[in-house]
């Protein structure tokens, strides 16, 4: 559960580095005859009785079924994490009153299989079952945007009886659509997306007591106009011009005037004014009305930026959720237009922002994608794969497994802010051992002394005894000890 302190805390101690780097659904289903796996459960925001399934490792990924047998191997290293399935009314009973669930079925029954929690988010598309015609579609599946049912008990029904089959096989979150704020995922407006988010609420809370319901998952890039927005409304020029050159330091250009270059504030008024991004600032407001009223219970975040971008996301945060909402963050990558050829760099920045990511309190990261594809539509890894097509695991991968072997049945803690500008990263606290993620908060590189049991090494890689204490520069290291982490820490110079 994200804990609202520590949002504020970790923005805080990086605030310095980023000013540096400037239809009739037959409800009689019966769900896959499978047990529901057992689950350590803590209450869910405003209803004691409810239960929201924690999961043993923060550290997941998001990948391509199709792909499966490849990828099997790495992913059983992730045991513990979350990912997610995004399914479609409209391609699930692409005839009204006959829905086949066999593909779902079998991506449950293989998400069981290894050890990973599996979220759904739930879509309409464009059908029988909304009326009207398709204005976008996407990939290879020709996925479409998703439009407001003809019929809302219809709508309900389908809900139902998702909720009844994969309940009892484990899911016990529903996200409701997909990143809202962009049309080709979205037909309608704000306030139809609220009505059939209240609708399906209700169903899935009726049907699963203990299921959760999850917001669309506004996109990365409104995340950031929303972070600029706040600031600027709070009178806050200065920091919000600050904030969106952080953000979108890779982004400026890549989708014309949407994200220009911002030095001024007449430029920055100019940007949040867009007609797109006017339209995300509307999804943006009215999903933080659905988290404050309580009818979503998970904030879901998307987060494709360079990780200096992480502190002004995280103070955003911290002051849009409603205190005790659980954040989890259900795509997070690394856009990167230009990034070909530095393999090393990627996967470092991977491990900085998945790293800071946690330390807020984001309490699941799953990296999007799991592997890079080459058929894709801009005909370069613009966002970075953990694996290569084929499965076999890079660098980043290497990596996030390792944080995966620390983090899991570990307590995810933020380092102390004795050494805010000097130290970034994250700690795992299991029993009476400590393992830290850090690198220098600076040019400059900071010594840890040695301490009992110490080793340390390169993040996924076997870790050496370090008697003579740990250089730590701005490349990550993970350095393990008998002690709390303030100990740990106590005589950094």
């Amino acid at each position: 559960m994200t804990r609202p302190g520590r949002l504020r805390a970790v923005a805080a101690a990086m605030a310095a580095t980023v000013l540096l780097t400037a239809g009739c659904t037959a409800g009689g289903d019966d769900p896959p005859p499978v047990p529901a796996p057992s689950a350590t459960t803590t209450p869910g925001p405003g209803t004691p009785e409810r239960t929201v399934k924690q999961v043993s490792n923060p550290f997941g990924a998001h990948w391509d079924w199709s792909r499966y047998q490849q990828f099997g191997p790495y992913l059983r290293r992730l045991a513990g994490s979350a990912t997610y399935e995004e399914i479609s009314w409209c391609e699930i009973e692409r005839t009204a009153g006959r829905p086949d669930w066999t593909g779902l079925d079998q991506i449950a029954a293989r998400t069981r299989d290894l050890g990973i929690t599996l979220h759904l988010k739930i879509r309409t598309g464009v059908c029988w079952a909304t009326g009207g015609t398709a204005r976008h579609t996407r990939g290879a599946a020709n996925k479409t945007e998703s439009a407001m049912p003809t019929d809302l008990a219809a709508y309900q029904r389908f809900v139902r009886s998702v909720v009844q089959r994969y309940g009892p096989s484990g899911v016990r979150e529903y996200a409701i659509e997909n990143e809202v704020n962009a049309p080709s995922y979205w037909a309608g407006s704000p306030e139809e997306y609220a009505r059939l988010v209240r609708a399906a609420a209700e169903t899935i809370r009726a049907t699963d007591p203990k299921a959760l319901v999850v917001d669309s998952g506004i996109s990365s890039v409104a995340y950031g106009m929303g972070v600029a927005d706040r600031l600027v409304r709070a009178g806050q020029v200065p920091e919000a011009i600050a904030a969106y050159q952080a953000y979108f330091q890779r982004r400026v250009g890549t989708r014309g005037q949407q994200i220009p270059a911002v030095t001024g504030e007449a430029q920055l008024r100019r940007a949040l004014g867009t007609e797109t991004n006017s339209r995300s600032l509307r999804f943006l407001a009215v999903t933080e009305s659905l988290l404050a009223d309580r009818t979503v219970d998970v904030r879901q975040v998307h987060f494709y930026e360079h990780f200096s971008g992480v502190a002004p996301l995280l103070d955003y945060l911290q002051a849009t959720t409603p205190p005790g909402t659980p954040i989890q963050a259900w795509e997070v990558g690394q856009f990167w237009r230009d990034g070909d050829g530095e393999p090393a760099s990627r996967a470092v920045e991977m491990v900085k922002t998945v790293s800071l990511l946690a330390a807020g309190g984001i309490s699941e990261i799953s990296w999007l994608p799991l592997a890079y594809n080459p058929n894709n539509a801009a005909g370069s890894e613009v966002r970075y794969g953990l694996l290569d097509p084929d499965g076999t695991e890079r660098e980043a991968g290497r990596m996030l497994a390792g944080l995966a072997d620390a983090a899991r049945d570990a307590t995810v803690t933020p380092l102390p802010a004795s050494v805010a500008g000097r130290l970034n990263g994250v700690a795992f606290v299991r029993g009476g051992s400590s393992t830290l993620v850090l690198w220098s908060a600076s040019n400059t590189p900071v010594t840890v002394p040695p301490g009992p049991g110490a080793r340390a090494g390169a993040v996924g890689s076997p870790l050496g005894a370090a008697g003579a204490g740990t250089t730590v520069t701005d490349v990550p290291v993970l350095l393990r000890a008998d002690q709390p982490v303030d100990r740990i820490l106590a005589a950094v110079r």
